[in-house]
């Protein structure tokens, strides 16, 4: 489904890191790139990009920590978007307190109410997608990472015929212990705009 892992970091060059997980485009620093090659990240190649992108932040936590978390991210959601939830759990792990506001809307989820039954239905939702993920930029302090996304899923969901679904994301994760969890996810389907005429009309 993807071919490729892109990453433009501040001085407008495009990281393509050959893989069979697809394409995400990440803010990183030369560092970067040379920490994910010597993590075991295979075929570089540079190319000029047009514009600049913002640098991700890190404190306190390795470059390769953001980029193998950032892969596994795309993994999973694109495990998603095919209805494999065994997966994406196999790969994405919640926190106790993990919250969830869907792109939907409505009241937030919380983990308590992510039963073996929602897991199953989620799974069922979603069917023969793919998906291609936007790093917009990363925060690493201590133990956590926050991710800022844009997601260009493309799959039938809900019953409904095959179509487009770019969301903009936000995810947090935390350290605990060796392994990062997925603490929240926020998700709009707004990633192409809309005017204040219609976000007046859904916020009725």
């Amino acid at each position: 489904m993807w071919d490729r892992i892109g990453a433009t970091d501040a001085s407008g060059l495009r990281l393509r890191i050959g893989t069979n997980l697809g394409e995400i485009l990440m803010p990183v620093s030369r560092r970067s790139a040379l920490a994910a090659a010597g993590a075991g990240l295979a075929s570089l190649g540079i190319t000029k990009a047009t514009s600049d992108s913002a640098v991700a932040h890190q404190v306190s936590i390795a470059d390769e920590e953001i980029a193998t978390l950032t892969r596994q991210t795309a993994e999973a959601n694109a495990a998603l978007m095919r209805g494999d939830i065994a997966r994406y759990r196999a790969l994405i792990a919640l926190t106790d307190d993990f919250t969830l506001m869907s792109p939907f809307g409505g009241k937030p989820t919380r983990g308590v109410e992510m039963t073996s039954e929602r897991w199953e239905a989620m799974g069922r939702f979603f069917k023969n997608g793919t998906l291609e993920q936007e790093l917009v930029q990363a925060y690493a302090a201590a133990d956590m990472v926050v991710l800022a996304l844009i997601e260009r899923a493309h799959g039938e969901v809900g019953g409904l015929p095959a179509q487009d679904w770019p969301l903009r994301v936000t995810l947090v994760y935390r350290r605990e212990g060796s392994e990062w969890r997925l603490a929240h996810r926020h998700a709009d389907p707004l990633a192409r705009g809309i005017s204040l005429e219609q976000a007046a009309a859904l916020a009725r």
